[in-house]
């Protein structure tokens, strides 16, 4: 196995399937239908909150590594096209086996990508809603704004690797928005889809029973997709548990054996026409 191949390995799994030992022992989530042999009640009607929406709260999970590596899994073939230099960015980081992921170097997810990887805990109120995350790189949280401001413009602030969020409801639908990225971030492990700042990531969760929500997520980035896609991620109530605490000090000491060529630079997204002068 190759120097790069075992990172590939190591950004992937070194951490293993967290939700199964995200547990607080012998403790029972508060006001989870149960049925008669005790069990939590997953196909039972969602809760409501006291203003009449869907209650997102819980511990939620993927469940598996499929979208992690590729956010558009079971999408069609043309649902997702390159821009050149996307495509470019893409090859590189392919050829390269992947290690250049900044994953693999303790560093944040971004987003959507962050939702795909680990539990995390929703915590839902009037005038936010905090998603606190079980990342294996430190744990990492995202904060919601529901209180009526406006979506900054990417533009107008800091680039970062969680964005800057709001988030409004749409009947029984969370839909948050997101803006405000790195340039070039990562979408994807295995499939490398890279994002430019001009990311805007748009996330509807549906509860639709105890134990499922849907997130759809739309990836409206005009630098790198020549069209906006969507994608359905089924997420899974992890009932009884709660999030434990993850970092990555072992991944750093591995990295510092590691004979790993130095990262060719990757080329900054172009301008799109409205920002030229």
């Amino acid at each position: 196995m190759t120097i790069a191949r075992i990172v590939l390995v190591a950004i992937t799994a070194y951490a293993g399937t967290s939700a199964t030992y995200a547990q607080w022992p012998q403790v029972k989530t508060p006001g989870i239908p149960r049925l008669p042999n005790g069990k939590p009640d997953l196909s039972a009607p969602a809760p409501r909150a006291a203003d009449g929406h869907p209650d997102l709260s819980g511990v939620w999970d993927v469940g598996n590594m499929i979208y992690f590596h590729d956010l558009a899994n079971g999408l069609k073939p043309g649902d997702v096209q390159l821009t050149p230099w996307a495509a470019a960015v893409q090859k590189q980081r392919r050829d390269r086996n992947h290690v250049d992921d900044p994953y693999g170097y303790c560093l944040p997810l971004g987003v959507p990508r962050i939702d795909t990887r680990s539990p995390f805990k929703i915590l839902q109120t009037p005038m936010l809603t905090a998603f606190l995350h079980e990342s294996f790189v430190g744990m990492m949280f995202r904060q919601v704004f529901t209180d009526g401001r406006p979506l900054p413009k990417a533009s107008a602030v800091d680039p970062t690797w969680l964005g800057y969020s709001v988030g409004r409801w749409e009947g029984d639908t969370f839909v948050v928005e997101s803006t405000g990225f790195r340039d070039r971030g990562w979408l994807s492990a295995n499939m490398a889809y890279p994002n430019s700042d001009a990311l805007h990531v748009i996330e509807r969760f549906k509860r639709t029973s105890v134990g499922h929500m849907d997130l759809v997520i739309t990836i409206d980035d005009p630098k790198a997709f020549v069209k906006p896609w969507t994608n359905t991620i089924p997420l899974t109530l992890v009932p009884d548990g709660e999030l434990i605490e993850a970092f990555c000090d072992n991944q750093m000491f591995r990295l510092q054996h590691w004979n790993i060529p130095p990262m060719p630079p990757e080329p900054p997204s172009p301008q799109l026409p409205t920002e030229k002068h």
